[in-house]
Protein backbone atom coordinates (compact mmCIF):
# COMPACT_ATOMS: atom_id res chain seq x y z
CA UNK A 1 0.00 0.00 0.00
CA UNK A 2 1.37 3.69 -0.74
CA UNK A 3 1.01 6.12 1.81
CA UNK A 4 0.52 9.54 1.24
CA UNK A 5 0.49 13.22 2.93
CA UNK A 6 -3.07 14.61 2.69
CA UNK A 7 -1.95 18.41 2.03
CA UNK A 8 -1.71 20.37 4.38
CA UNK A 9 -3.19 18.04 7.26
CA UNK A 10 -0.05 16.56 7.36
CA UNK A 11 -1.71 13.03 8.22
CA UNK A 12 -0.08 10.02 6.69
CA UNK A 13 -2.85 8.25 5.12
CA UNK A 14 -3.11 5.18 2.78
CA UNK A 15 -3.92 5.78 -0.95
CA UNK A 16 -6.99 3.96 -1.13
CA UNK A 17 -9.36 4.59 1.67
CA UNK A 18 -12.98 3.01 2.96
CA UNK A 19 -15.73 4.83 2.40
CA UNK A 20 -18.35 3.89 4.53
CA UNK A 21 -21.70 4.41 2.63
CA UNK A 22 -22.19 0.45 1.94
CA UNK A 23 -21.32 -0.84 5.72
CA UNK A 24 -24.93 0.50 6.18
CA UNK A 25 -25.75 -2.53 4.71
CA UNK A 26 -23.87 -5.04 7.18
CA UNK A 27 -23.99 -6.17 10.92
CA UNK A 28 -21.17 -5.69 13.45
CA UNK A 29 -20.05 -8.92 12.31
CA UNK A 30 -19.50 -8.25 8.66
CA UNK A 31 -18.51 -5.18 9.67
CA UNK A 32 -15.42 -6.33 12.03
CA UNK A 33 -14.72 -8.84 9.37
CA UNK A 34 -14.30 -5.90 6.63
CA UNK A 35 -11.77 -3.52 9.06
CA UNK A 36 -9.95 -6.83 9.60
CA UNK A 37 -9.43 -6.91 5.31
CA UNK A 38 -8.81 -3.54 5.31
CA UNK A 39 -6.19 -3.40 8.31
CA UNK A 40 -4.49 -6.71 6.49
CA UNK A 41 -4.14 -4.65 3.48
CA UNK A 42 -2.91 -1.59 4.62
CA UNK A 43 -5.99 0.58 4.65
CA UNK A 44 -5.63 3.35 7.09
CA UNK A 45 -8.03 5.57 6.11
CA UNK A 46 -11.96 5.85 7.10
CA UNK A 47 -14.54 7.69 5.66
CA UNK A 48 -18.19 8.14 7.03
CA UNK A 49 -20.74 10.19 8.17
CA UNK A 50 -23.53 11.25 10.47
CA UNK A 51 -26.24 10.90 7.40
CA UNK A 52 -25.11 6.92 6.71
CA UNK A 53 -27.72 5.97 9.44
CA UNK A 54 -25.72 2.53 11.78
CA UNK A 55 -22.20 3.40 9.63
CA UNK A 56 -20.14 5.50 12.36
CA UNK A 57 -21.59 3.12 15.10
CA UNK A 58 -20.33 0.01 12.94
CA UNK A 59 -16.80 1.05 12.31
CA UNK A 60 -16.61 2.31 15.80
CA UNK A 61 -17.38 -1.32 17.40
CA UNK A 62 -14.92 -2.44 14.75
CA UNK A 63 -12.14 -0.31 15.51
CA UNK A 64 -12.31 -0.54 18.72
CA UNK A 65 -8.99 -1.62 20.65
CA UNK A 66 -7.16 -0.39 17.35
CA UNK A 67 -8.25 3.11 17.23
CA UNK A 68 -4.87 4.32 16.52
CA UNK A 69 -4.10 2.26 13.67
CA UNK A 70 -6.97 4.51 11.74
CA UNK A 71 -7.18 7.80 10.36
CA UNK A 72 -10.97 8.53 10.54
CA UNK A 73 -12.99 11.21 8.82
CA UNK A 74 -16.66 11.97 9.08
CA UNK A 75 -18.89 14.77 8.08
CA UNK A 76 -22.32 16.19 8.28
CA UNK A 77 -24.90 18.28 7.05
CA UNK A 78 -24.83 20.70 10.16
CA UNK A 79 -24.49 24.15 8.99
CA UNK A 80 -25.24 26.37 12.60
CA UNK A 81 -22.82 26.00 15.64
CA UNK A 82 -25.47 23.70 17.85
CA UNK A 83 -25.93 21.31 15.40
CA UNK A 84 -22.40 21.19 14.55
CA UNK A 85 -21.66 20.92 18.14
CA UNK A 86 -24.10 18.04 18.55
CA UNK A 87 -22.90 16.17 15.65
CA UNK A 88 -19.38 16.20 16.72
CA UNK A 89 -20.46 14.89 20.02
CA UNK A 90 -22.28 12.33 18.18
CA UNK A 91 -19.73 11.40 16.12
CA UNK A 92 -17.52 11.17 18.85
CA UNK A 93 -19.91 8.61 20.65
CA UNK A 94 -20.24 6.41 17.58
CA UNK A 95 -16.63 5.76 16.99
CA UNK A 96 -15.97 5.07 20.66
CA UNK A 97 -13.17 7.30 20.22
CA UNK A 98 -12.16 10.63 21.62
CA UNK A 99 -10.94 12.34 18.63
CA UNK A 100 -11.63 12.55 15.11
CA UNK A 101 -8.68 13.24 12.73
CA UNK A 102 -10.78 14.91 9.84
CA UNK A 103 -14.41 16.65 10.61
CA UNK A 104 -16.09 17.45 7.21
CA UNK A 105 -18.69 19.94 6.25
CA UNK A 106 -21.13 18.16 4.19
CA UNK A 107 -21.99 19.18 0.75
CA UNK A 108 -22.91 23.01 0.91
CA UNK A 109 -24.43 25.44 -1.22
CA UNK A 110 -22.41 28.70 -1.51
CA UNK A 111 -25.62 30.08 0.52
CA UNK A 112 -25.34 27.70 3.15
CA UNK A 113 -21.34 28.44 2.74
CA UNK A 114 -21.81 31.97 4.23
CA UNK A 115 -24.01 30.79 6.91
CA UNK A 116 -21.73 28.16 8.44
CA UNK A 117 -18.78 31.03 7.93
CA UNK A 118 -20.89 33.86 9.73
CA UNK A 119 -21.03 34.42 12.98
CA UNK A 120 -23.38 31.71 14.81
CA UNK A 121 -22.20 29.14 11.86
CA UNK A 122 -20.93 25.91 12.32
CA UNK A 123 -17.20 26.77 11.93
CA UNK A 124 -17.23 28.34 15.10
CA UNK A 125 -18.15 24.71 16.71
CA UNK A 126 -15.63 22.89 14.39
CA UNK A 127 -12.65 25.45 15.57
CA UNK A 128 -13.68 25.28 19.06
CA UNK A 129 -13.90 21.22 19.09
CA UNK A 130 -10.28 21.60 17.36
CA UNK A 131 -8.89 23.84 19.92
CA UNK A 132 -10.43 21.43 22.65
CA UNK A 133 -8.43 17.93 20.85
CA UNK A 134 -11.74 17.13 19.51
CA UNK A 135 -10.66 17.47 16.19
CA UNK A 136 -7.81 17.37 14.18
CA UNK A 137 -8.30 19.06 10.77
CA UNK A 138 -11.54 20.69 8.97
CA UNK A 139 -12.59 19.58 5.06
CA UNK A 140 -15.58 19.93 2.84
CA UNK A 141 -17.30 18.03 0.62
CA UNK A 142 -19.19 19.51 -2.49
CA UNK A 143 -20.67 17.88 -6.05
CA UNK A 144 -20.77 21.36 -7.48
CA UNK A 145 -17.72 22.79 -8.84
CA UNK A 146 -18.47 26.54 -7.93
CA UNK A 147 -18.36 25.17 -4.21
CA UNK A 148 -15.08 23.52 -4.92
CA UNK A 149 -13.73 26.62 -5.90
CA UNK A 150 -14.95 28.91 -3.17
CA UNK A 151 -13.56 26.23 -0.81
CA UNK A 152 -9.95 26.80 -2.52
CA UNK A 153 -10.09 30.09 -1.46
CA UNK A 154 -11.37 29.64 2.17
CA UNK A 155 -8.16 29.09 4.76
CA UNK A 156 -9.61 26.92 7.21
CA UNK A 157 -10.28 23.79 4.00
CA UNK A 158 -7.55 21.32 4.33
CA UNK A 159 -9.41 18.54 2.01
CA UNK A 160 -11.88 18.57 -0.55
CA UNK A 161 -14.22 15.47 -1.41
CA UNK A 162 -15.08 15.63 -4.73
CA UNK A 163 -16.82 13.30 -6.78
CA UNK A 164 -13.74 12.16 -9.66
CA UNK A 165 -13.68 9.12 -12.32
CA UNK A 166 -13.92 8.26 -15.76
CA UNK A 167 -16.93 10.10 -17.03
CA UNK A 168 -16.81 12.82 -14.31
CA UNK A 169 -14.03 14.46 -15.03
CA UNK A 170 -15.24 18.19 -14.99
CA UNK A 171 -13.04 19.30 -11.30
CA UNK A 172 -9.77 18.19 -13.57
CA UNK A 173 -8.47 22.13 -13.11
CA UNK A 174 -10.23 22.30 -9.73
CA UNK A 175 -7.83 19.41 -8.71
CA UNK A 176 -4.89 20.58 -10.01
CA UNK A 177 -5.07 24.31 -8.45
CA UNK A 178 -5.86 22.19 -4.93
CA UNK A 179 -2.66 20.33 -5.53
CA UNK A 180 -0.57 23.61 -5.68
CA UNK A 181 -2.38 24.94 -2.70
CA UNK A 182 -1.67 21.91 -1.19
CA UNK A 183 -6.04 21.10 -0.12
CA UNK A 184 -5.45 16.87 -0.54
CA UNK A 185 -8.30 16.00 -2.71
CA UNK A 186 -10.45 12.86 -1.62
CA UNK A 187 -11.93 10.84 -4.26
CA UNK A 188 -15.39 9.71 -3.97
CA UNK A 189 -17.64 7.97 -6.26
CA UNK A 190 -14.34 6.53 -7.93
CA UNK A 191 -16.90 3.99 -9.72
CA UNK A 192 -19.28 6.71 -10.54
CA UNK A 193 -22.12 5.63 -7.91
CA UNK A 194 -21.79 1.82 -9.02
CA UNK A 195 -22.37 2.35 -12.78
CA UNK A 196 -18.55 1.60 -13.59
CA UNK A 197 -18.84 -2.18 -13.03
CA UNK A 198 -15.17 -2.63 -13.89
CA UNK A 199 -13.85 -1.45 -10.48
CA UNK A 200 -10.29 -2.50 -11.34
CA UNK A 201 -10.28 -0.17 -14.67
CA UNK A 202 -12.33 2.72 -12.50
CA UNK A 203 -9.86 2.30 -9.42
CA UNK A 204 -6.75 2.32 -11.73
CA UNK A 205 -8.02 5.41 -13.63
CA UNK A 206 -8.55 7.48 -10.63
CA UNK A 207 -5.30 6.30 -8.92
CA UNK A 208 -3.33 7.49 -11.77
CA UNK A 209 -4.11 11.21 -11.51
CA UNK A 210 -1.57 12.34 -9.57
CA UNK A 211 -3.92 15.48 -7.94
CA UNK A 212 -5.70 12.57 -6.26
CA UNK A 213 -4.62 12.57 -2.59
CA UNK A 214 -7.09 9.00 -1.42
CA UNK A 215 -8.88 7.11 -3.79
CA UNK A 216 -12.45 6.62 -1.61
CA UNK A 217 -14.82 3.59 -3.15
CA UNK A 218 -17.80 2.69 -0.58
CA UNK A 219 -16.91 -1.31 0.58
CA UNK A 220 -18.75 -3.69 2.61
CA UNK A 221 -16.87 -6.99 1.83
CA UNK A 222 -13.72 -8.49 2.69
CA UNK A 223 -13.57 -9.55 -1.14
CA UNK A 224 -13.58 -6.00 -2.16
CA UNK A 225 -10.65 -5.00 0.04
CA UNK A 226 -8.35 -7.45 -1.53
CA UNK A 227 -9.18 -6.50 -5.03
CA UNK A 228 -9.94 -2.33 -4.56
CA UNK A 229 -6.37 -2.73 -3.14
CA UNK A 230 -4.69 -4.63 -5.78
CA UNK A 231 -5.96 -2.15 -8.12
CA UNK A 232 -5.04 0.99 -6.40
CA UNK A 233 -1.56 -0.63 -5.54
CA UNK A 234 -0.75 -1.32 -9.41
CA UNK A 235 1.14 2.20 -10.55
CA UNK A 236 1.66 0.92 -14.08
CA UNK A 237 0.53 3.02 -16.63
CA UNK A 238 -2.88 2.76 -18.25
CA UNK A 239 -3.06 0.47 -21.22
CA UNK A 240 -4.13 1.33 -24.66
CA UNK A 241 -6.98 -1.50 -23.50
CA UNK A 242 -7.92 0.63 -20.59
CA UNK A 243 -7.65 4.00 -22.38
CA UNK A 244 -9.82 2.83 -24.79
CA UNK A 245 -12.47 0.93 -22.51
CA UNK A 246 -12.49 3.61 -20.55
CA UNK A 247 -13.41 6.02 -23.52
CA UNK A 248 -16.35 3.17 -24.38
CA UNK A 249 -17.58 3.50 -20.94
CA UNK A 250 -17.63 7.42 -21.04
CA UNK A 251 -19.22 7.34 -24.92
CA UNK A 252 -21.96 4.68 -23.07
CA UNK A 253 -22.56 6.25 -19.90
CA UNK A 254 -22.34 10.34 -20.55
CA UNK A 255 -25.30 10.24 -22.17
CA UNK A 256 -27.31 9.31 -19.62
CA UNK A 257 -25.37 10.14 -16.54
CA UNK A 258 -25.92 13.19 -14.49
CA UNK A 259 -23.04 15.30 -13.08
CA UNK A 260 -24.17 16.89 -10.63
CA UNK A 261 -22.89 20.03 -11.45
CA UNK A 262 -26.49 22.22 -10.95
CA UNK A 263 -26.52 23.99 -14.23
CA UNK A 264 -30.13 22.81 -14.55
CA UNK A 265 -31.40 25.05 -11.75
CA UNK A 266 -33.72 26.20 -10.94
CA UNK A 267 -36.15 23.76 -11.73
CA UNK A 268 -39.91 25.11 -12.42
CA UNK A 269 -41.83 22.63 -9.87
CA UNK A 270 -38.79 22.71 -7.52
CA UNK A 271 -37.36 19.50 -7.84
CA UNK A 272 -33.60 19.00 -6.83
CA UNK A 273 -33.19 17.15 -9.76
CA UNK A 274 -29.23 15.98 -9.03
CA UNK A 275 -30.15 14.81 -5.51
CA UNK A 276 -33.03 12.71 -7.30
CA UNK A 277 -30.61 11.09 -9.75
CA UNK A 278 -28.43 10.41 -6.52
CA UNK A 279 -30.81 8.47 -4.47
CA UNK A 280 -32.19 6.55 -7.63
CA UNK A 281 -28.46 5.74 -7.92
CA UNK A 282 -28.27 4.46 -4.25
CA UNK A 283 -31.56 2.42 -4.45
CA UNK A 284 -30.73 0.64 -8.11
CA UNK A 285 -27.03 0.22 -7.66
CA UNK A 286 -25.82 0.62 -4.09
CA UNK A 287 -28.28 -2.05 -2.46
CA UNK A 288 -29.37 0.72 0.01
CA UNK A 289 -33.25 0.41 -1.10
CA UNK A 290 -34.47 1.15 2.58
CA UNK A 291 -32.56 4.23 3.35
CA UNK A 292 -32.17 5.88 -0.82
CA UNK A 293 -36.20 5.91 0.10
CA UNK A 294 -36.08 7.45 3.22
CA UNK A 295 -34.03 10.30 1.64
CA UNK A 296 -35.79 11.05 -1.13
CA UNK A 297 -38.91 10.36 0.35
CA UNK A 298 -37.66 13.47 2.42
CA UNK A 299 -37.54 16.03 -0.71
CA UNK A 300 -39.25 18.74 -0.90
CA UNK A 301 -40.26 17.79 -4.42
CA UNK A 302 -40.12 14.59 -6.27
CA UNK A 303 -39.60 12.77 -9.86
CA UNK A 304 -42.99 12.95 -10.22
CA UNK A 305 -43.93 16.30 -9.61
CA UNK A 306 -41.87 17.01 -12.79
CA UNK A 307 -44.24 19.30 -15.62
CA UNK A 308 -41.81 18.78 -18.44
CA UNK A 309 -41.13 22.09 -19.40
CA UNK A 310 -37.52 21.02 -20.26
CA UNK A 311 -36.41 24.25 -19.00
CA UNK A 312 -33.24 21.95 -17.40
CA UNK A 313 -32.55 20.31 -20.84
CA UNK A 314 -31.82 23.96 -22.25
CA UNK A 315 -29.59 24.31 -19.43
CA UNK A 316 -27.47 21.03 -18.96
CA UNK A 317 -23.87 21.32 -20.38
CA UNK A 318 -24.39 17.46 -21.18
CA UNK A 319 -27.75 17.46 -23.26
CA UNK A 320 -29.01 14.43 -20.95
CA UNK A 321 -32.46 13.83 -21.77
CA UNK A 322 -33.63 14.84 -18.48
CA UNK A 323 -37.55 14.66 -18.20
CA UNK A 324 -36.53 10.91 -19.43
CA UNK A 325 -34.76 10.31 -16.84
CA UNK A 326 -36.92 11.76 -13.96
CA UNK A 327 -39.65 9.44 -15.38
CA UNK A 328 -37.38 6.66 -14.41
CA UNK A 329 -36.69 7.76 -11.16
CA UNK A 330 -40.49 8.39 -10.34
CA UNK A 331 -41.24 4.78 -11.64
CA UNK A 332 -38.97 2.64 -9.44
CA UNK A 333 -39.51 5.18 -6.48
CA UNK A 334 -42.80 4.89 -6.99
CA UNK A 335 -43.35 8.61 -6.42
Amino acid sequence: MEYITLGKTGLRVSRLGLGGIPIQRVDAAAARALLDAAEAAGISFIDSARGYSVSEELIGQAIEGRRDRFVLATKTMSRDRDGMARDIETSLKNFRTDYIDLYQVHNPSLQQLEQITSPGGALEALREAREAGKIGHLGLTAHSPEVFARALELDWVETVMFPYNIVETQAAELMERAREKNVGFINMKSLSGGAIEDARLALRFAAANPNVSVVLPGMYAPEEVEQNAAAVADTSPLTEEELARAEALRRELGTSFCRRCGYCAPCTAGIDIPNNFVFHGYLSRYGLADWARGRYGALAAHASDCVECGACEERCPYQLPIREMLKKVAADFGM
